[in-house]
């Protein structure tokens, strides 16, 4: 393994350290300051540059990232929250939201509020995103060679009369990656079928994204969401500079996965660190999230792009329900989801992503619903 750019033997690192976490490891820590307190947050480093938090009341997000101290995610002026400052009501979940590399969103709803949930109180994007983490395990051990850094919890979204949803989260990476890895395990540990609606927001901002920055996607068809979308539909793809009075667009894509079923999708700036260029990736599979969800903010401070895994729409459950694209859990079925996420930092590494997206052919069309097939019915 190289450490530092340095390739050394286990055994060659451990003779020179006392301590582990003096290259890479993980460390608990309580936040104490005004409505972030008393959230506890998970703060890895790999001893590459990575350095990443996790936060462990919040669905186990990603608050922040960075690589070699640039920025991977875009954080919001509300920066870390509390649980205890949710406002479940209409789009008050904005109050919250702190942006980060990413953000949970699920799993009653996704999207527009849901004006009949009764028992549910579904606002923008659903609870889970607010749901604190129990059975909480932190990991930091050599496996095969290895230096493996991780934690685990479990979120619970789950009402009297209503829905049970488990959602257990890892997230992991090793000494010496400029990348980390999570898998969330979704369980219905109830005795009735319960919707399932996830999206992962995951926010790029800059130095990745700025004016000329691109967003590299491997898309066959790309839908804009409504009229606001449509206008300027064919720059979908293109990052302008801050934008006073900025309208929000969100775009629907269909993505041509690799035979695995994975998607990667990125942010490329090659015009950053005096033309070497940095960028940001998200990969998943498409056969565990099926739809994915561009949303562009060119506005000034809330300057962001959001490349969005999903199962699902953002107009809210009933439009998903309506359409028959809604998901549901049988009782007792669980789904598991992977994401990985990374830094490109090589010119190599650049044009491979670049050369893989301009071999898909992508063509604009008037609707995602021409798309996106509905989900299997449970047998």
């Amino acid at each position: 393994m190289k450490i530092h750019g340095i390739e050394m033997a286990p055994d060659a690192l451990r003779r020179r350290i006392g301590n582990m976490d003096q290259v890479a490891g993980v460390r608990i820590v309580l936040l104490d300051d005004g409505n972030e307190r008393p959230a506890r947050a998970a703060l890895f480093h790999t001893g590459s540059g990575l350095e990443f938090s996790v936060l462990l009341d919040r669905c186990m997000d990603i608050p922040s990232a960075r690589y070699q101290g640039k920025a991977m995610g875009w954080r919001s002026t509300v920066g870390d929250v509390a649980p205890e400052y949710y406002e479940a009501a209409g789009i008050r979940w904005l109050r919250s939201y702190f942006g980060g590399l990413l953000t949970t969103c699920g799993l009653g709803n996704v999207g527009a509020p849901d004006p009949e949930s009764v028992f549910n109180g579904q606002g923008l994007h659903g609870r889970i995103g607010h749901m604190p983490a129990k059975n909480l395990k932190v990991t930091q051990e050599w496996r095969d060679g290895e230096y493996v850094l991780s934690v685990s919890g479990v979120m619970r979204e789950t009402v009297l009369f209503g829905e049970n949803l488990t959602m257990t989260r890892t997230v992991y990476t090793k000494m010496g990656e400029k990348r980390f890895w999570i898998q969330d395990v979704v369980v219905n540990e109830g005795f009735r079928e319960a919707p399932l609606m996830l999206l992962y927001h995951c926010n790029i901002g800059w130095p990745a994204l700025d004016e000329g920055s691109a967003i590299l996607t491997p898309s066959r068809f790309v839908a804009p969401r409504d009229e606001e979308a449509r206008n300027g539909v064919e720059r979908w793809n293109r990052i302008e500079p801050p934008t006073h009075g900025y309208a929000e667009k969100v775009y629907y894509h269909d993505m041509k996965p690799e035979r695995d079923g994975s998607v990667m999708a990125a942010i490329v700036n090659n015009r950053f660190s005096n033309g070497d260029g940095f960028g940001v990736y998200v990969r998943y599979n498409k056969r565990e999230l099926p739809r994915f969800v561009q949303w562009k903010m060119m506005g000034e401070q809330d300057y962001v792009v959001g490349l969005e895994p999903c199962n699902c729409g953002v107009e809210g459950r009933q439009a998903d329900e309506s359409r028959g694209l809604l998901h549901r859990l049988a009782p007792g079925e669980q789904r598991t989801f992977n994401l990985e996420f990374g830094a490109l930092t090589t010119k190599e590494e650049l044009k491979k992503t670049r050369a893989a997206c301009a071999a898909v052919k992508t063509r604009i069309v008037d609707s995602y619903t021409r798309f996106v097939k509905p989900p299997v019915v449970n047998g």
